[in-house]
């Protein structure tokens, strides 16, 4: 194993350790920003587009939501797939400890979004139709293989990039990848449980013809796929190719 596969395990399970210990309030905080970030990568998407009326166009500009998380230092959930559980494979966390994170990141993440999203539609209402388009894209979907595999899909190119963020502590590059993944999502689109439920929360506020029922099941859909693709395709696989005497040092450093 090389020896920078073992710094970035090392980095990962020290940051994940930090991650869930996290106290409530700053559990809270930290997934409402990211939520928060990401929905200004949206609003630039739907400005974007709208103008151009380039789908392409439009994927650029998300990317700007996927900047701001970087280096606000803020989380969205499926940033916390290979983080976290490398912590847990190291013996220095727990697993209740990682659904605490899971569902405040989760919940957190989407009531940022909502926030932002209703101030969008309200000030940008030129704005509306090209969120209509946007937002039946998860609705569209449904609840189907196709949708299934475009969520795991999305939480494997998110999982790659969280380990790409922490395998080099170069900036310039952590952002090359953060912009490449951030523009697949939105260009393919990909089936990613916030992004997707962002897209639908703008659409619902300007009176989308679904209902938040049916986001609902978009959300539980692709949440089990992103957590298939970043846990089973990417942190499983990642933790194997780290090898057991790197992860069994850290165990015996955790006492």
């Amino acid at each position: 194993m090389t020896s920078a596969v073992s710094e970035a395990f090392h980095r990962t399970v020290d940051e994940g350790v930090e991650r869930l210990e996290r106290s409530t309030p700053s559990l809270f905080a930290t997934g409402m920003v990211g939520g928060i970030d990401v929905s200004v990568g949206v609003l630039a998407m739907l400005v974007v587009r709208h103008a151009t009326g380039s789908e392409m166009w439009g994927a650029v500009a998300f990317t700007l939501g996927f900047v701001a998380l970087t280096l606000a230092n803020s989380e969205l959930f499926t940033e916390n797939f290979l983080v976290p559980i490398s912590a847990i494979a190291a013996r220095k966390a727990s697993w209740t400890s990682l659904l605490r994170l899971w569902v405040g990141t989760l919940v957190f993440n989407l009531v940022g979004g909502w926030v932002v999203m209703g101030l969008a539609m309200g000030a940008f209402p030129d704005l509306r139709g090209t969120a209509l388009v946007v937002g039946r894209h998860g609705a569209d979907l449904g609840i189907t293989a196709g949708a299934l595999a475009s969520a795991v899909l999305a939480g494997l190119a998110i999982t790659l990039m969280t380990w790409m963020e922490h395998s080099t502590d170069a900036i310039g590059a952590r952002l090359v990848a953060v912009v490449g993944v951030a523009f697949l999502l939105a260009a393919a689109p990909l089936l990613h449980v916030i992004v997707a439920s962002l897209e639908m929360f703008a659409a619902l506020f300007v009176g989308a013809p679904f209902g938040y029922a049916d986001w609902f099941g978009v959300l539980l859909l692709a949440a089990a796929g992103n957590i298939l693709g970043g846990v089973g395709l990417v942190t499983v696989l990642r933790l194997v190719q780290v090898g057991g005497r790197e992860i069994e040092s850290e165990q015996r450093s955790a006492g």
